[in-house]
């Protein structure tokens, strides 16, 4: 099931006020760019912000989430009448043919089983055309970057409109590596009302990705740093063999 901050419709109508810029997105255009494709796959796609942004350069795109309420936004948005969405995962897609596949933000780090994550690469791949690419990115676990995972650090406010003042931060539940749970909390000013999400993410290291992605028929062609988090994520870059 996906997380309450993308499934239910109150807090999905939230998520894009509190998710900054998306100035990590530009890398990902150039990307595509770089590698001339005129297909993408995004998977979890989330409120669609990267798959309408590419829809209005003139690609063909495909945006995949489980969360409705998500895509209930992603299809309101500029150019989300060009963007073919779906409600699922990867491990029910058929009949997609696609130059590349990107999955943005934290969405590799979802899947947090073994079972569930070559699922979701052997979709992928079935997805690609021959010499197709996956790009994905993915947390540094020696960062540590969950020790940042506190209300004092991460609160925000917002004026929504329709909605009023929200305040928003992220408490650090539990970490037993490879995984770690967090709490989002959003408090409405006006109505005093409290609604949370609660998420875990599985950090895997560099090493492991290379492993998964070769076990489903990918190979790493290049490991790039994040150019908006320097020394906190991997940018993972995989081809499929051409004919």
């Amino acid at each position: 099931m996906p997380d309450a901050c993308f499934a239910d419709p109150r807090l999905a109508a939230l998520y894009d006020d509190f998710d900054g810029d998306r100035g990590d997105l530009d890398h990902y255009v150039r990307l595509i760019d770089e590698r001339q494709a005129r297909s993408v796959l995004d998977v979890g796609c989330g409120t669609g912000s990267l798959a309408c942004r590419l829809a209005s350069l003139g690609l063909t795109v495909t945006g995949v989430e489980p969360a409705e309420a998500s895509l209930d936004i992603a299809r309101r948005k500029p150019h989300g009448d060009a963007v073919r969405w779906i409600h699922g995962t990867m491990a029910q897609m058929t009949e997609l043919d696609v130059d590349m596949a990107v999955m943005t933000g934290n969405v590799a780090q979802v899947f947090l089983g073994d079972d569930e994550w070559t699922e979701t690469l052997s979709g992928i791949r079935s997805a690609l055309r021959p010499g197709g690419v996956l790009a994905f990115e993915t947390r540094m676990p020696g960062r540590r970057g969950w020790e940042e995972w506190t209300p004092e650090l991460t609160r925000q406010r917002a004026d929504i409109n329709g909605v009023g003042v929200v305040e928003y931060s992220t408490s650090l539940l539990d970490v037993s590596l490879p995984l770690v749970s967090f709490r989002s909390t959003y408090r409405f000013i006006e109505s005093n009302t409290i609604l949370t999400s609660e998420s875990t993410l599985r950090f895997r290291e560099i090493d492991e990705v290379r492993a998964s992605l070769e076990a489903a028929d990918f190979r790493i062609c290049e490991v790039r740093d994040a150019p908006d988090r320097p020394g906190r994520e991997w940018v993972v870059i995989a081809e499929t063999d051409s004919l």
